[in-house]
């Protein structure tokens, strides 16, 4: 029986049919079910991934979708993490306030980078966000409350009698807040205001000519991405307990360009496809050495050299073998499974 869409709210249904919201519901479970069969280590990997997932859809909504080139976005995600150790560590607020701040006040340090968007363009943007993020980074360096490269310690989430401080309780509060802003990211790109991200990123004089404001639309779009790198940033430092200015160099920066691109520019799917791999890499790396290193003692060595090496090359390789991303693979294997066995 075929499956037609007979109205609008069919047709731009988030959900579209039992077989995606089936799959949904086994995902669900699947990770309620996960904490309980993986090691404290396996759920620091996906810890991680999770922090990453919020981080990348936000650069993702001002790259992808608007065509804003950002290279100051490991700034905005210490932004976040340093604001709640300063209110959580200094002012003792609690965890439900700081998170929110920690956002809104990378939204509104964006205006220092969306303000001057206004009139800048490709690699003049980059070079404007790039050296913003090494003023943020300046500043965290030599700024007495931020002490510097010692670091900042972050407090326990929680009150007192209980707190979340175990590897399964920061599992369900990372993948909580990752799975509301896969959601929102992912509502947001179909409302009118996604779509005049698209419009700018496409056509930007055609959108301005359409009625969309230029100026209000970008200014938004980065304003969106650090509130996300501000949650994400939060997120990272009550995780870690202890942040230091090093954790938030441009490679930080490079490394959330490198998900946006390798899992799928301008796609939701493709953020979190993006952070899982950059992600997993390295641990990926650290796994094959250690599987090897009886069969080959020098191995471990060699592996902690060409690390950075290795890493670059399952880059390089991902674009000269699938420019569109990981999405790109998914999209032909989704067109295979609907189209099979009738493959024209």
């Amino acid at each position: 029986m075929a499956n037609f869409k007979v109205n609008y709210r069919e047709d731009t249904a988030l959900f579209q049919n039992l077989w995606v919201k089936s799959w949904l519901v086994i995902f669900i479970v699947t990770m309620l079910v996960l904490p309980f069969l993986l090691s404290r280590y396996q759920l620091s990997i996906l810890d991680e991934m999770g922090i990453a997932v919020i981080g990348a859809l936000g650069l993702n909504l001002l790259i992808g979708y608007t065509g804003q080139i950002s290279l100051g976005h490991g700034a905005f995600v210490a932004i976040g993490a340093y604001t709640s150790g300063l209110l959580a560590g200094t002012l003792g607020v609690p965890f439900i306030i700081s998170l929110p701040l920690s956002g809104m006040t990378a939204a509104l340090l964006s205006l220092i980078v969306g303000v001057p968007s206004l009139r800048l363009k490709g690699l003049y943007l980059a070079l404007g966000t790039l050296a913003f993020g090494f003023i943020i980074e300046y500043i965290l360096f030599h700024w007495d409350l931020t002490r510097g490269d010692t670091g900042m310690a972050v407090p326990k989430i929680g009150t007192e009698g209980f707190f979340i401080e175990t590897e399964r309780q920061f599992f369900y509060l990372i993948m909580f807040f990752a799975a509301v802003a896969t959601l929102v990211a992912k509502n947001l790109a179909r409302t009118k205001i996604g779509r005049s991200f698209v419009a700018i990123r496409d056509r930007d004089i055609a959108a301005e000519a359409m009625g969309i404001s230029l100026s209000k639309y970008k200014i938004m779009a980065f304003a969106v991405a650090a509130f996300y790198a501000g949650v994400a940033g939060s997120l990272m430092a009550y995780y870690q307990k202890w942040i230091v200015p090093g954790n938030f160099d441009i490679t930080l920066s490079i490394a959330y360009i490198a998900m946006i691109v390798l899992g799928g520019m301008g796609t939701v799917l493709g953020s979190i496809l993006g952070a899982i791999l950059i992600t997993g890499i390295p641990h990926a790396i650290v796994y094959l050495t250690d599987a090897l290193r009886g069969t080959y003692p020098n191995l471990s060595n060699l592996i902690v050299d060409l690390k950075l090496g290795i890493f670059g090359l399952v880059i390089v390789l991902t674009l000269l073998l699938e420019p569109q991303g990981l999405v790109g693979i998914y999209r032909r294997i989704k067109v295979y499974w609907k189209t099979w066995p009738f493959k024209y």
